[in-house]
């Protein structure tokens, strides 16, 4: 099996709706995908970003269980991925639903990427305490893998409680289905060690981290020193097997890009552990975008084994 590669899916580009706002565009970019070889399509989740954030150079996103639903349909093997999901801002039974469903009616094939998320704006307008975010993360996990395991559970949370409750169909993937913590902090880190089986840093310099507000990892060195964290907090709390490294956000594929540069840039990280990388690609018309991911399949995942 070729060496996992996630792409970020380009549905959140809301100024060529004609391209990239269709459900046919759904089918093609995730048939395009799985004829590339990509492993898996990941979606971001901001349900209603402020307007000043926006136009300070972030981006819109749309609802992550609808979209990976509608890829779910329209492809048979590709893996649907947050990238990440904010937690906080959902009940967390809600997302222990969605995901559920989303993983039974697609064979198993969801992976979740979880994050506390940055947006001040965006928690006011949802009615959550952004103060209470890191708390409230720690807290929906452990009250979402009760909920997976489809028996009855009990859960006191903050505001919600269960008094003997049951979800069916639990997920296919037990015990749960991959659990990542996006983040770059040393927070996610450790909460990456201590409740879930993966960590999801996005590898990039500060001028783009400033605006994710969190901490940049754009050098090998940098990655050194978060894993050398990472295992000095498996030792401290007695967990044995680390998390697994998945790096998203490695490069941005465009017209005229270098495949054995990228070729060679993957292998660098996967020699640091690195267990699958994430990618973007960049392009101002749905053929091209599919052009280049069929490009990026024939000249760079062929040569990862």
């Amino acid at each position: 099996m070729t060496f996992p590669i996630s792409v970020t899916l380009p549905f959140d580009n809301v100024a060529l709706p004609e391209e990239y706002g269709t459900l046919d565009a759904v089918c093609e970019i995730g048939q395009a995908l799985e004829q590339a070889g990509f492993s898996t399509g990941t979606v971001t989740d901001h349900p209603i970003p402020s307007s000043r954030w926006l136009d300070a150079g972030g981006h819109y996103a749309q609802d992550p269980f609808v979209m990976l639903s509608l890829l779910a349909g329209a492809t048979t093997r590709l893996r649907l991925q947050t990238n990440v999901l904010v937690l906080p801002y959902r009940n967390p039974f809600i997302t222990a639903r969605s995901v559920a469903t989303l993983d039974a009616y697609s064979n198993g094939r969801v992976t979740l990427s979880i994050g506390a998320g940055y947006l001040k704006a965006e928690y006011k307008a949802l009615g959550v305490d952004f103060d209470a975010r890191n708390a409230l993360m720690d807290e929906y996990i452990c009250a979402m893998k009760l909920a997976w395991t489809g028996e009855d559970f009990t859960f006191e949370g903050t505001g919600y409680t269960a008094l003997g409750n049951r979800m069916r169909p639990a997920p296919v993937q037990q015990p749960n289905p991959p659990l990542l913590i996006g983040g770059n902090s040393r927070m996610a880190i450790r909460r990456a060690v201590e409740l879930a089986d993966g960590w999801n840093p996005f590898f990039a310099p500060a001028a783009v981290t400033s605006t994710a507000r969190t901490a940049s990892i754009s050098e090998e060195e940098d990655i050194d020193a978060a894993l050398a964290y990472l295992h000095s907090h498996c030792e401290k709390v007695g967990r044995e097997v680390p998390p697994k490294l998945y790096l998203s956000g490695t490069t941005i594929v465009k017209h005229g890009y270098d495949p054995q540069e990228v070729v060679d840039q993957i292998g660098a990280f996967r020699r640091k552990g690195a267990v699958g990388v994430g990618i973007g690609i960049s392009a101002q018309s749905r053929t091209e975008w599919c052009d280049l991911a069929r490009n990026f399949g024939d000249n760079v995942l062929t040569k990862l084994d």
